[in-house]
């Protein structure tokens, strides 16, 4: 499906509010003392603007979603929106961030979700005053509520936590389960700040297939599979307990509506449908294997459009175009639960 051909010509909400890790950065990390950046070439050779903060080759799936929901441009980084920027949402993403206030930090510093919340925080007190310059007679509160807000956080937690033994001791004290459990009590809190900071509608991403990604496919032997499975496995956990969380807030919590986009359902489709021939190795030339990254100012493969994956770890922009299209309208019963991020902005 193509974003191009879904917009109803008009914004379908009055703002986005976007939370996450690589996969959402739109530049939040330029400015960080960090490896986890992608404001060099060749990231970006498919982008307007060129090298942003963007960690693929052209588009996000956060800014093929504001395109779907009628967005004219893309909702600016937290790190430079400034005045009445904000008035349309703030994206928050930082690469390597995870749950865990730990995950991501041998690579330097990141933006915690927790730090991202505390953002937010700083962005509601200068909506307030946004709108009341603007003399609207909607209070922040009951703006708010009318807003989008994405969260896809988590990959992080596993392979810059749970699958780094070398520096993190966690895969040692819990078990996979446990592993799960501990994220999901964390995310719960989380997800509830987020909610008393005036959210209402709410998409949560769960994790894709990290088993697949280039990254583990050279750090892990496969077995004869096409991807490493006990990772796989591991994250299952995780999104298997999403999905009840959701549930729980949906429950629990007054007027909330919390839904779980289903990123394994997803990406386990046949990638020829859209073209894609290559699902193993990254288009850029790849820095070293210690950062998955691309060498800055290396030519990558011309032919984009037929691999799955950018670098080590991101998607390219046609992964993304497909991941935000069918979380935005969902092809399969499975890809989102209760139901896709366009039936939950017209409830």
């Amino acid at each position: 499906m193509n974003p191009e051909t879904l917009i109803q010509g008009q914004q379908q909400v009055p703002c986005l509010f976007l939370f996450g890790d690589s996969q959402f950065d739109n530049g939040n990390n330029n400015l960080l003392l960090t490896t986890a950046k992608a404001n060099y070439p060749p990231y970006g050779i498919d982008f307007a603007d060129g090298s942003t903060g963007r960690f693929t080759n052209g588009r996000t799936i956060a800014d093929f979603l504001a395109q779907l929901l009628g967005f004219k441009k893309p909702v600016p980084p937290f790190a430079t929106a400034r005045g009445s920027d904000i008035i349309k949402g703030v994206n928050y993403a930082s690469g390597a961030a995870g749950i865990l206030e730990e995950s991501g930090i041998q690579l330097g510093d990141r933006i915690s979700l927790d730090r991202q919340l505390l953002n937010h925080r700083i962005t509601i007190g200068r909506l307030s005053l946004v709108l009341v310059r603007n003399q609207s007679s909607l209070s922040v509160g009951d703006y708010l509520s009318k807003c989008l807000y994405v969260v896809n956080m988590g990959s992080d937690d596993y392979i810059n936590n749970y699958l780094l033994p070398e520096f993190y001791p966690t895969s040692l004290l819990y078990t996979p389960d446990r592993f799960a459990e501990i994220l999901i009590q964390k995310f719960s809190g989380q997800l509830r700040t987020l909610y008393n900071s005036g959210a209402r509608k709410v998409a949560v991403f769960g994790l894709g297939l990290l088993g697949c990604l280039p990254q583990e496919l050279a750090m892990y032997p496969t077995n004869g599979s096409a991807c490493v499975d006990f990772i796989n496995n591991d994250v299952q956990l995780f999104d298997n307990r999403l999905k009840s969380l959701v549930d729980n807030l949906n429950s629990n919590l007054p007027n909330a509506q919390f839904i779980y986009i289903n990123s394994t359902s997803i990406s386990s489709g046949d990638p020829s449908v859209i073209g894609i021939r290559v699902v193993n190795a990254p288009c850029c030339v790849v820095e070293s294997r210690r950062t998955g990254q691309c060498a800055p100012n290396q030519v990558p493969c011309s032919n984009r459009n037929e691999y799955a994956f950018w670098d080590n770890f991101h998607p390219t922009e046609i992964v993304n175009r497909a991941t935000a299209s069918r979380a935005f309208n969902a092809t399969e019963p499975s890809d989102a639960y209760p139901v896709d991020i366009r039936r939950l902005i017209q409830q």
